[in-house]
Order: structure tokens, then C-alpha cells, then sequence
């Protein structure tokens, strides 16, 4: 089944919380989910210590040296494997990526995460030739504007497609939701309007973004190793 990786060497680019919005929504929408949190910080493990009826399973795994065969094994039991990295280089990091269907690289639109994505997209490309196949990987703008996008945001989507990076079409806003997804440990369905801002619209981008990941496997572009989104 589906692997998913997060991965971005520059901590902070919002790995972790477009992990667990990926895999709180494909549960939502029905699919078994396994979560492996590979941060040594383990935000997503925190996250499952706490009272949500998530069907998401979340496995701590920032210890695990064999991580490739905790991936396999979980890919056996579950329809989609979500592995959010450290924010760091690793032997993880690429033993993860050896094992991907599809490379996810979190990114908000800053010339230093720019920078770092460039990195991770690079390790992506090594690993391509060290295994003789493609490793499909897509730039997540995270923590953009709801508004009009600023000039710097601009400037950094066009050196991406002028360098053709692949890009999620759905960018994930900056809310309040996906925040309190952490501060309560629910998911964004258990969470109330009352107490948190903009959670409809937060539900909507996080809908948005999981349909695209499923249309992404559906259509067999991880099998073509799709290097462009149309």
C-alpha cells in the first residue's frame, strides 16, 4: 500500500502538522492510516496520547534502526504508511525515502525553506539512483496566506516551476484548526466551531489536500514517477 513520506531537512517547515492532517482526513474519509513518528520531539505521538476517536494508528519510530522494515510491515496491514521525518539528514531520512511511493516536502514560502527543500529534493534524486527507479516527490507550500500571496510567496513558486519541482495544486493555509489539532489532540471533525476559529475552512483545505494525494495514487503517477503536476 501507499507511502508517504515528510520530508524537509529544515525543522519548522510544518512536517509534522501536514502529516497528521493527511492522516486524520484519510481516516476520516475511511481508509486504515498508520502514522510513524520519526521526530525525536514526538509531536504526533503526543498527539495520539490524547482523547480523539481517530482511527489513525501512530507509532513512535525515531529509535528504530531497521525503520525500512517497519515500513513494509505497516504497509502490509494499512491502506496508506504516513512517515513524518526528523528535521534533520539522517540515515532515517533516506532509508525512509528508499521506501516511498511518494515524497512529500513541506514548505512555507521563505528563501531559507526554499533553500532547505532544495536539499531534501536532492537526497530524493540520489536515492533515485542508488535504487535504479523513480521516487515521485512534491513541494506542500504550508503555512501560506488565506489572502492575497505575498511577493516573496510569488517569487518562490516561480523559481520552483522554472526549476520544474512538482507542486501540490491545495496549499495548506494558515489556521487556527490546524494548530488546535495539537493544543486539544483531536481531529479536525472532533473539533467544535466554538472554541476554534475557521474550522470550517480549515476542514475544506484539509479535504482538498487528502483528495489530491488519493488522485495522485489513483491516477498510477507514483508508477510513471511523475516529475509535474498538470
Amino acid at each position: 500500500m501507499p507511502v508517504v513520506v515528510f520530508a524537509n531537512p529544515k525543522g519548522g517547515a510544518g512536517k509534522s502538522t501536514a502529516a497528521l492532517v493527511l492522516g486524520t482526513t484519510l481516516a476520516t474519509l475511511g481508509a486504515s492510516v498508520s502514522v510513524l513518528d520519526c521526530d525525536p520531539n514526538q509531536p504526533l505521538t503526543s498527539w495520539a496520547s490524547g482523547q480523539s476517536k481517530s482511527k489513525v494508528k501512530v507509532k513512535a519510530a525515531h529509535m528504530e534502526s531497521a525503520l525500512h522494515t517497519v515500513i513494509e510491515r505497516e504497509a502490509k496491514e494499512h491502506q496508506f504508511v504516513i512517515v513524518d521525518l526528523e528535521g534533520t539528514a539522517s540515515q532515517r531520512t533516506t532509508r525512509a525515502i528508499s521506501r516511498a511511493n511518494l515524497v512529500i516536502i513541506p514548505l512555507q514560502p521563505s528563501a531559507i525553506d526554499a533553500e532547505q527543500a532544495g536539499r531534501a529534493v536532492a537526497v530524493v534524486r540520489e536515492e533515485e539512483e542508488v535504487l535504479g527507479r523513480s521516487i515521485p516527490a512534491q513541494v506542500l507550500l504550508t503555512r501560506t496566506s488565506a489572502t492575497v500571496p505575498s511577493r516573496q510567496q510569488r517569487e518562490i513558486i516561480v523559481s520552483l516551476k522554472e526549476a520544474s519541482v512538482p507542486m501540490f495544486k491545495t496549499w495548506l493555509i494558515e489556521r487556527v484548526a490546524y494548530k488546535a489539532l495539537f493544543r486539544f489532540k483531536k481531529d479536525l471533525k472532533e473539533l467544535e466551531d466554538e472554541t476554534v476559529s475557521g474550522l470550517p475552512e480549515a476542514q475544506k483545505n484539509a479535504a482538498d489536500f487528502a483528495e489530491e494525494v488519493i488522485e495522485f495514487f489513483a491516477s498510477g503517477r507514483e508508477q510513471r514517477g511523475a516529475r509535474r503536476v498538470a
